[in-house]
Formats: structure tokens, sequence, C-alpha cells
């Protein structure tokens, strides 16, 4: 009866140990970059008076918020009501140089692995083409997060597609999460932790219906942001939220609430990738 007893016992606490191991043995704050999507010069997509930029950094400064009270977070935020913080602008100015070089090697590297096979390019969802001081901030920010040992990466942005009056409401809807093809080094945290992002987002809004982005999540090898021509590192994941259509947020109060929704489903998405096994 003892030897029993004894038994159970022991099964029990052996598998209860991962539980109480998550807060135990994470002594380094998780470090999360939030890079709210465009800027105030090149802002993105625009509805009537909406612009893109100002949308996504309303959803990006709540996430900010949100995490940083958990001190198990390290947050870091590209750009505020100001402008980029003196961190991003300083790096941008100062390392454009080495920003250039950076991309045009990992473009020499990837261009040698097509050839040779060792990649298989894809077609890819269409996106607006990047301005060259876009693509500089963009390969600008990959470059960081790796030297930096950042966790993760999440861009925000509002979604639009080609239409020949921008000006007018779409007939699309609905959100999706972009990630990094299956043959990037970063894919596979990047895709669980976009998973876990989109199911907190679920439980309140529709998955997108433009066809091209069916089902929610979307991989994507040519978007900078998810580290095209492999310029993030295994350890940096690397997500983008669509969190819908800019045009189904004409509504001023409709859209302020949907900001404090889908800033906190996006932290507890993220909260449950990192902690909750």
């Amino acid at each position: 009866m003892k030897k029993l007893l004894f038994s159970i016992l022991f099964f029990v606490v052996l598998f209860s140990v991962p539980i109480f191991q998550v807060d135990a043995i994470t002594t380094t704050p998780i470090k999360i970059l939030l890079v709210p999507g465009h800027d105030n010069e090149i802002w993105g997509a625009q509805y009537k008076n909406i612009k893109e930029a100002a949308m996504n950094l309303a959803v990006a400064s709540r996430v900010y918020n949100l995490l940083n009270k958990d001190k198990r977070f390290e947050v870091y935020i590209t750009r505020d009501l100001d402008g980029y913080t003196k961190e991003f602008a300083d790096y941008f100015s100062t390392q454009r140089d080495a920003i250039l070089a950076f991309e045009h090697n990992a473009k020499n590297l990837m261009q040698t692995k097509v050839a040779t096979g060792n990649f298989v390019e894809k077609e890819n969802v269409v996106h607006n083409t990047a301005s060259e001081d876009m693509v500089v901030r963009l390969y600008g920010i990959n470059k960081w997060a790796n030297e930096n040992n950042v966790d993760a990466v999440i861009h925000v942005h509002f979604n639009d597609y080609p239409r020949p009056n921008s000006w007018t409401a779409g007939k699309y809807k609905g959100l999706a999460i972009y990630m990094p093809d299956g043959q990037f080094v970063n894919s596979r945290e990047s895709s669980l932790l976009a998973a876990d992002i989109y199911t907190q987002l679920r439980k309140k809004y529709l998955t997108s219906t433009y066809p091209p982005e069916l089902g929610g999540l979307v991989s994507d090898q040519k978007l900078i942001a998810m580290g095209a021509n492999e310029t993030l590192i295994s350890s940096v994941r690397s997500v983008l939220i669509e969190y819908g259509y800019i045009y189904r947020f004409g509504d001023s109060v409709a859209r302020h609430k949907s900001y404090d929704n889908f800033a906190q489903y996006t932290a507890t998405g993220i909260k449950n990738y990192f902690f909750v096994k």
C-alpha cells in the first residue's frame, strides 16, 4: 500500500512540474518589439480622413501599455505620437550604410540559395511596394532585432486592397495574420505565436474574406517584416497582424472600442504563447 501511495505521489509531482516551471525558469524578461506600420510621412492606407498609420499606432501603443505592466516582458516600440523614438531614429540614421550592406548581402545569399535549389520561391499575396526609406527602416528593424536578442517582433497594420476608388468602402472584411514562409529559420515558432494571437482575436472578429487571405494565417516570403531574404535569425519570431479593412472602421466610437479589444486579445495571445503550455 505504501509503495502504491508513493508511486501515485511521484506521478503527480513529476507531471505537475512543468506547470510551476514556466515562471521559475524565466529569469530574463521576454523582449517584445512592437512596430506600428508606416509613419507620419507615408501613412499607408487611407479611408476618408482616417489614416492607417494613426490606427496602427493606436493599437500598438495599447499593446505596449498592457505588456509593459507585466514584469515578465521588456517592451520596445519603434515610434510614438512624436514620430520614431530616439533609439530607432538614431539607429536608422547612423546605421544606414550598415543596413544597406545587411540588405545587399542577404539578397545575394538568397539568390544563391534559389539558384542552387536550396530555397523555392512561391507566389505571395500582392502588397504595395515600399519606398526606399521604408525599406531601409524595415531591414533596419530586422537588423536591430537580431542584434538586441529580441524574442518577438509584432507588426501592427490595417488592411486594404487595390480597387478603382480607395475612398469608397470595399467588399472585403476580417483579420489576417502573416507569418514567415516555412523555409525560413524563424518559421516554426513564429507560426505558433501567430496561431496563439489568432485564436484570441477570432473570439470576437471574423477572418478575412479576401481570397488570398482565407484561413486567416498566411505565410509569406517577400514581406520584409517576415524576414525577407532570411534577415531574421531563428530566435526572432515575427508576425504581421492585419486587424481588418480600414473602411470598416469609419465610426469613431466603434473604432476606438476596437483598438482596446484588439490590444487586449493580442496581448493575451502573446502571453499565452510564452507562458501558457
